[in-house]
C-alpha cells in the first residue's frame, strides 16, 4: 500500500469511528424530531383522527388563542424565577463550599449533589408531602413559629412549583459556579484585603466578575431544564396549572390531538434553542477572555 493510500485511510478513520454514534443520534433524535415537526402540520378531528395533510391550523390556533399565550408565559416566568432563585442561593453556596476544608468540603458537596442521586419524581412527591395544604409540614412549622397567621397555599401554585424546581435544579447551578471558582486564586483576595479593601468590596469587585461566567452557564442549564420540566410541574402544579410540557402531554394522551401537541412541543423546543443560543453568544462575546 502506497503512502498516499495510507494517508487517505487515516483521513477517513475518524469519520468511520464516529459513524455508529452518528447513526444512533440520527435514529433516536433527528428522525423522531423531524417526524414531530411534520406531525404538527397535520390535521385532526374527533371522529376522523389524524389526517396527513399540510395545514397551518395548529400553529394558527397557538398563535391566536390566549390560553396558549398564558401557558407559555407561565412556563418561561416560572423558569426565569427558578433560575434567579438558584443563582441567588447557589452562587454563595458554591463560594462557601470552595472555602471549606476537608473532610467537610466533600461531605457538604455530597449533600448538595445528593438530590441528583434520587428520582425527580420521588423528590417532587416529597415536596408535595411537605406542602400538603394547610396540614403540610411547611405550613405547620411556619404557623408554630409565628411567621405566618394563615397557611400559605403551595400546592397547585406557581410558588410551590418554583420552590420544588429550584431544589431539583440547584446542584446544576452550584456545580457550574464551583467550576468557575476553581480558576480563582485565593491569594488575589488576600492581596486585596491586605491593601485595605473590605470583604464586600472583594466579593463585588474580584470574586463576582470571576465567577459570573459560571453563574451564566448555570443559568442557561437551569432555565432550559426548568422550562422543559414535566414531573415537577405535573405533580405540584396539577392539571389546572399547566406549563408547556404538561400541555403537550395532555394533548397527546388525553385529548389525543397529536398534531396540536406536536406543535406545542416544537414551539417550546424552538423557543429554548433561540434563548440558549442567544445567551451563549452573549456570554462568549462578553467573557471570551475568561473562558480562554
Amino acid at each position: 500500500m502506497s503512502a498516499a493510500e495510507t494517508e487517505d485511510r487515516r483521513s477517513w478513520m475518524p469519520y468511520l469511528l464516529s459513524a455508529p454514534a452518528l447513526l444512533l443520534f440520527i435514529a433516536i433524535v433527528l428522525v423522531p424530531l423531524a417526524m414531530t415537526v411534520l406531525l404538527s402540520f397535520h390535521d385532526w378531528g374527533q371522529y376522523k383522527g389524524i389526517e396527513t395533510v399540510f395545514i397551518l391550523k395548529n400553529w394558527r390556533e397557538i398563535w391566536s388563542d390566549g390560553y396558549f399565550h398564558e401557558v407559555f408565559l407561565r412556563t418561561f416566568r416560572v423558569a426565569f424565577l427558578v433560575t434567579l432563585l438558584t443563582a441567588v442561593l447557589g452562587a454563595p453556596e458554591a463560594y462557601i463550599l470552595s472555602r471549606m476544608k476537608s473532610p467537610w468540603k466533600g461531605i457538604f458537596l455530597l449533600v448538595v449533589i445528593g438530590p441528583l442521586l434520587i428520582s425527580v419524581v420521588a423528590r417532587t412527591l416529597g415536596w408535595a408531602l411537605l406542602f400538603g395544604g394547610s396540614g403540610g409540614v411547611v405550613n405547620k412549622a411556619l404557623l408554630n413559629l409565628g411567621v405566618i397567621s394563615t397557611p400559605i397555599p403551595f400546592m397547585f401554585t406557581e410558588t410551590g412549583m418554583m420552590v420544588a424546581l429550584a431544589h431539583v435544579l440547584m446542584p446544576f447551578m452550584v456545580l457550574s459556579v464551583w467550576a468557575a471558582l476553581q480558576k480563582l486564586d485565593p491569594q488575589i483576595e488576600n492581596a486585596a484585603l491586605s491593601l485595605g479593601a473590605s470583604q464586600m468590596t472583594v466579593l463585588r469587585r474580584i470574586v463576582l466578575p470571576q465567577i459570573m461566567p459560571g453563574i451564566l452557564a448555570g443559568a442557561i442549564i437551569v432555565f432550559a431544564l426548568a422550562a422543559s420540566a414535566f414531573a415537577t410541574p405535573s405533580i405540584i402544579g396539577g392539571r389546572r396549572l399547566k406549563v408547556a410540557s404538561t400541555l403537550a402531554y395532555d394533548e397527546f394522551l388525553n385529548t389525543l390531538n397529536w398534531p396540536l401537541g406536536a406543535a406545542v412541543a416544537v414551539l417550546l423546543l424552538i423557543a429554548l434553542v433561540l434563548i440558549i443560543v442567544g445567551s451563549n453568544r452573549i456570554i462568549e462575546r462578553r467573557y471570551a477572555e475568561v473562558f480562554r
